[in-house]
């Protein structure tokens, strides 16, 4: 399934629109910045409105927390799940915060995903350019059986951010931990794969794949280009340039939607 790291409610509703458009399910995710910057109960009620007449599945997740206030938050919110980021502690401390949350979450309905080896990159102002904690598949798998988790987002070659050069992807890894669980498996930093690189990941196994930096890029090139025109006409209409963004965005989603195979099955 697509997830999409939204920012403000025009990325919020454009991806909404596009699941709609594209009949595919969706995950509307939130970094702890975004949820910071807009506040999460006005977040929270800027999804309910968007999904308020949607045809489609819509859930919202918040995504690399290592802060367990926010998750404290959005749990009391009722999103949908929350990712634990605990990659930046020791194996011990990761699984037993990570028991922790998911007994938390669990206790409103609430899934929980798992990251105790990073993924490379920083995001929003999360994350680390180096790997700090690796670990093997079956240790990965064993903490997540022994936290209680529902979702494990492992390494996979990815990173957050542009690509710079080709990434070494190890799609044969997912399918490794789809051999040794069946929790689902999670794509971080997807942007930057061609069509036959996700189709290679989701043949392995992996059921959900994020989707950040193309939504920033998408949106602010259609920004830049929208603004350009207007500083050429001198006619500046807010509404017009929210419009272009959101449509921008709206067929970048409807893109990935197709290629992961998820158009057509809401």
């Amino acid at each position: 399934m697509a997830a999409f790291n939204v920012v403000d409610d025009v990325s919020l509703r454009a991806i909404v629109a596009a699941a709609n458009r594209a009949s595919s399910p969706v995950i509307i995710q939130a970094s702890v910045k975004t949820a910071k910057s807009i506040g999460v109960g006005l977040l929270t009620a800027m999804f309910d409105a968007a999904v308020s007449d949607s045809r489609v599945p819509v859930a919202l997740h918040l995504d690399h927390c290592p802060d367990r206030r926010v998750i404290e938050d959005v749990v009391a919110a009722g999103w949908s799940s929350v990712l634990f980021d605990a990659s930046n502690r020791d194996l011990e401390t990761a699984i037993r915060e990570s028991r922790e949350v998911a007994e938390l979450a669990h206790a409103h309905g609430i899934g929980v995903e798992s990251e105790i080896e990073n993924i490379v990159g920083v995001e929003d102002g999360v994350g680390s350019d180096v790997i700090a904690h690796a670990y093997s598949a079956q240790q990965v798998v064993e903490a997540a059986q022994a936290s209680g988790i529902d979702l494990i987002a492992p390494q996979l070659g990815t990173a957050h951010g542009v690509y710079h050069g080709r990434p070494k992807l190890l799609p044969e890894r997912a399918r490794e931990f789809r051999a040794l669980s069946d929790k689902p498996i999670v794509l971080h930093g997807g942007t930057g794969l061609t069509t036959q690189e996700f189709q290679a990941f989701i043949e392995a196994g992996v059921s959900k794949i994020n989707i950040s930096t193309e939504l920033k890029m998408t949106y602010m090139k259609s920004a830049l280009a929208s603004l350009r025109r207007c500083e050429q006409t001198q006619e500046w209409d807010p509404p017009t340039l929210f419009n272009e963004i959101g449509g921008a965005v709206e067929t970048m989603a409807v893109g990935f939607f197709e290629i992961f195979g998820s158009a057509g099955r809401a």
